[in-house]
Formats: C-alpha cells, sequence, structure tokens
C-alpha cells in the first residue's frame, strides 16, 4: 500500500500530489512494470482522502502511458522500452574488496567454536516443543530486563555448585554475547575510567572496549598471569582477566596472585576486576579451582561466563554476576536495556539446566575433549616431535600453547603449515604491544572443533610441514 504524505498548505492540488508520488515511483523503479495498483477505495481509505482525488491522479496516469487501466480488473503499472529513462536500476556497489576472503584449509586448529556434533540436538528440540506447548507468559511476553528469573536461579544454583560462588539470583543479569554485557558495564563503571586488559589477550575484548570510547592499557604477564605490579604502575582502575584459564597463555592464576590482585582492588574505592571464566567448564588435571570472585568480600568482582563452550557460540547466551552495590546502580540507571536473549531461548535452557541435562552433557563434553587431547598429543610425538616440542597450558580449556624447537620461528611454522592446508595461528597475534616479546617458536593450538581423526590426518601434515632443517639437523649430530 502506498503512503503519500500531503502538503496540506501547498497550492498545488491533492490529486496532483498523488500524481507526483506515483509517477516517481514508477520512475525509480519503486513500483515494477506489471504490478497492480491498490483499488481507489482501498487508496482513499488508506490515505483519508476522497476516491474522486485518487480517481483523477490515476486518469492522468493512464493519459501518459504510466498505468494501464484493465477493465474489471484494476490498474497496473505500464511496461516501457528498456531504454526509457526511468528504468534504470542502481548500481550495486563493488563490497569483495572490503571483506579479506577466508583462505580454504583442509584442517583448522582454531580456538573460538566447538564441534557442532556434540551438542544435544534431540533433547534441545525436545524442550523447544515443551516450551512452546506450554505456551506461557513469560516465554510470550517481554520479560525481566536481567533475564529470566528461573534460569536466573539455575545459573545461581550451578555456580554455587561448581564455580564456588554465592551468588543470589537477583545479582545475575542475562545477555546475548560479551558486547551486550560490556556495553552495560561500562556505562555502569564510567567512561572515564582507566581500563587494563592482559597482554597477550583476547583481541575481540580489545575490540569491545575500543568501541565503547574507553581509555586502554594492556598489562603483561609472567608464569603466574597478569603482573599486579604492572596493574599498578598503569593507573587502571578496570581489570578484565582470565585466571582460571587465561588466553591465549593456558596460565591459571596461583591463589597467591589472585589475592595480590584482590588486594589492588581494595586499595582504591572505583576500582572492580572483570573476571572472564569462558572456559572455566573444561579442566582435565587436578582438583576443580574455584572461581576468583568466590574470595571476593568486598564486591569488588564482576563475574562473567557463557555457554558459547559448553553449548554453542550461535546461542549467545552470556551472564554476569554483579556485586550488589553495582546491583544497585544497574537497576538505577540501566533496566531500560531490555533483555537481549529470546525468552524461548532462555526457557529452553532453564529446563536443559533445571532437569539435570547441562551437567550430564558438560561430563560428555569434557571426556569427548580429553580424548581429543590425548589423540593430539599422541599424534605429535607419533609424527617425531616428542623431543622437539613443549606443551603449555593442556591441564584445561580447549587450546593449548605448542612450542616447536625445531630451529623454525613463529612465521615459518604458520606458513609451512598453510600450504599444506593446516591453519594454525601464532601466539605474537594475540599480543596488543611489544610483539617482540612474544616467545619466536610458539603456535596457539585449539582443538575442539577437529574429530579426532581429523586431528591425525592433520598432525601427519603438520610432521610434513615442520620436518627438521637439514642444518638443524647437522648441529644436533654434531
Amino acid at each position: 500500500m502506498l503512503t503519500v504524505y500531503f502538503e496540506k498548505t501547498s497550492k498545488t492540488p491533492m490529486y496532483r500530489q498523488l500524481y507526483q508520488h506515483i509517477k516517481k515511483e514508477i520512475e525509480n523503479g519503486g513500483l515494477s512494470a506489471g504490478e497492480k495498483m491498490p483499488s481507489k477505495r482501498k487508496l482513499s481509505a488508506h490515505l483519508k482522502i476522497s476516491p474522486i482525488t485518487v480517481d483523477a491522479a490515476y486518469q492522468q496516469l493512464v493519459v501518459e502511458g504510466y498505468l494501464l487501466a484493465k477493465p474489471k480488473s484494476g490498474y497496473y503499472v505500464e511496461s516501457y522500452e528498456q531504454g526509457f529513462l526511468w528504468k534504470k536500476t542502481p548500481k550495486k556497489p563493488d563490497l569483495s574488496s572490503k571483506i579479506p576472503p577466508e583462505n580454504d584449509y583442509l584442517y583448522d586448529f582454531q580456538t573460538n567454536v566447538v564441534d557442532y556434533q556434540l551438542f544435544p540436538n534431540t533433547t534441545w528440540a525436545k524442550l523447544g516443543r515443551e516450551v512452546l506447548a506450554e505456551n506461557n507468559a513469560p516465554v510470550m511476553n517481554q520479560n525481566d530486563p536481567q533475564g529470566l528469573d528461573l534460569l536466573r536461579q539455575s545459573i545461581a544454583d550451578y555456580l554455587y555448585r561448581f564455580r564456588g560462588i554465592a551468588a543470589h539470583p537477583d545479582q545475575i543479569v542475562i545477555g546475548g554475547g560479551s558486547e551486550s554485557l560490556l556495553n552495560l558495564i561500562v556505562p555502569l563503571l564510567g567512561r572515564t575510567a582507566l581500563y587494563a586488559i592482559e597482554n597477550p589477550g583476547y583481541r575481540r575484548i580489545k575490540d569491545i572496549l575500543k568501541s565503547q570510547d574507553v581509555n586502554i592499557n594492556y598489562v603483561g604477564l609472567d608464569e603466574q598471569g597478569l603482573i599486579v605490579s604492572e596493574l599498578n604502575a598503569s593507573g587502571a582502575n578496570i581489570v578484565h582477566v582470565t585466571p582460571s584459564h587465561q588466553f591465549p597463555m593456558g596460565i591459571v592464576m596461583p591463589i597467591k596472585r589472585r589475592m595480590e590482585l584482590l588486594a589492588w582492588a581494595t586499595a582504591a574505592y572505583d576500582r572492580f576486576i572483570l573476571e572472564d571464566d569462558y572456559d572455566s567448564e573444561f579442566r582435565f588435571q587436578g582438583q576443580p579451582i574455584p572461581a576468583l570472585q568466590s574470595l571476593d568480600r568486598f564486591g569488588k568482582v564482576i563475574y562473567i561466563n557463557s555457554f558459547s563452550k559448553s553449548l554453542a557460540p550461535s546461542l549467545r547466551i552470556n551472564y554476569m554476576v554483579l556485586p550488589w552495590e553495582l546491583l544497585k546502580k544497574y537497576r538505577e540507571l540501566l533496566t531500560f536495556h531490555v533483555c537481549s536473549v529470546p525468552n524461548f531461548e532462555q526457557y529452553a535452557l532453564y529446563k536443559f539446566m533445571d532437569g539435570g541435562y547441562f551437567e550430564r552433557h558438560l561430563n560428555r563434553m569434557r571426556n569427548a575433549y580429553k580424548s581429543r587431547l590425548d589423540v593430539l598429543v599422541r599424534a605429535l610425538e607419533k609424527v617425531g616431535m616428542a623431543g622437539l616440542m613443549s606443551i603449555k597450558g593442556s591441564e584445561s580449556g580447549l587450546h593449548f600453547l605448542l612450542e616447536v624447537h625445531n630451529g623454525l620461528c613463529e612465521a615459518e611454522l604458520v606458513t609451512r603449515a598453510k600450504k599444506l592446508g593446516v591453519r594454525v595461528h601464532g601466539l605474537s597475534e594475540y599480543y596488543f604491544a611489544s610483539k617482540d616479546q612474544a616467545p619466536k617458536e610458539t603456535v596457539v593450538i585449539g582443538y575442539s572443533a577437529l574429530t579426532e581423526n581429523s586431528i591425525e590426518k592433520a598432525v601427519v601434515l603438520l610432521g610434513k610441514a615442520w620436518k627438521i632443517p637439514s642444518d638443524h639437523a647437522q648441529e644436533k649430530q654434531l
């Protein structure tokens, strides 16, 4: 249906304004040749004008050849020869140069994906049908800005049992992805605050914070994680850390360093820690390590986690636990933000957790990924890497660092693997500053998206790509 804005104070009659509007739409291609026009009765009712006005406009368009009147059928946009002036179509811009093409790899040791074949499709579909069948108000209507209360209760129960966090459901805010949560955290803590992130670290966090127009400092790491003395010297008020399995170094921050970090936060009222617990569900050696937030007694830690690794990134369901004082401020300032996760997905996830499916699914995922890790290590040893490699950070999470001591530098390791169709990332890619400090022969290996069979085939290709240079072999013999 056409919508026309009439200039009631204009000296141009209304039928003429309608005629000009329709004519322009036809010339610009908004109305296509052969398209049926609204009836005079319907268009007059829609525009709140007289049918006589519509008839006058249509008749003028018929006279000029823009419309064709068919008896007992209506009015249709007339077709024209190809060379007619109005029959110009906007030229589509060439966007191919804007998006760099992805290289095709046979195997990709990437870190930001999961194996979709492990997703509990049957169970999720069953629960989804239940949600639709119930047709209840929380699903069909706008929900609490913090998210479905039932899901927040399930998350609180999970955090208490598995992460040592005694969080009240009221403290939990659900969001659609890390951007959604950080878009709440930054205005909550202030854009004038100075933010610090780990270097090396997760580049997406830096990009999201930059998009919020905040100032960022980069703080280095040692073998125990973030260096608190450097953090203190940086002048930052807020720090984003991954203490349970640092990305990409794989460091598990020990209790002594955690207490130092908490002491830094409590030294000033405006200091806060953003604890990103992104893949804490997957620990393969030793006892489970409680979250940093479980040690916090002064409301200085904002705990952030996601279902991206445990279920699927495409669900885009993240959550955070706010300290009570920040929760009060959030409710005063930010509850106009609606929860960005659809109620349907929230309710299905609540049923998935409440029914015990989530815990069983995690156990299945841990077993599958631990098996793949074992296969990967054995495969590396089998191709002759046993005495030429060091693996760091494999005790938990879904990636590790691989130091290759065969005389090749990082760039050569990445390039040679690429030539044989295998993608690995150099550690230096994750440094924001002082890239020269990155180890010279280290790559980051993510294995969650590859099957055991694919892992073995990929490692055979890596063995060929990373064969010992002849000069290095001669040095070993000497």
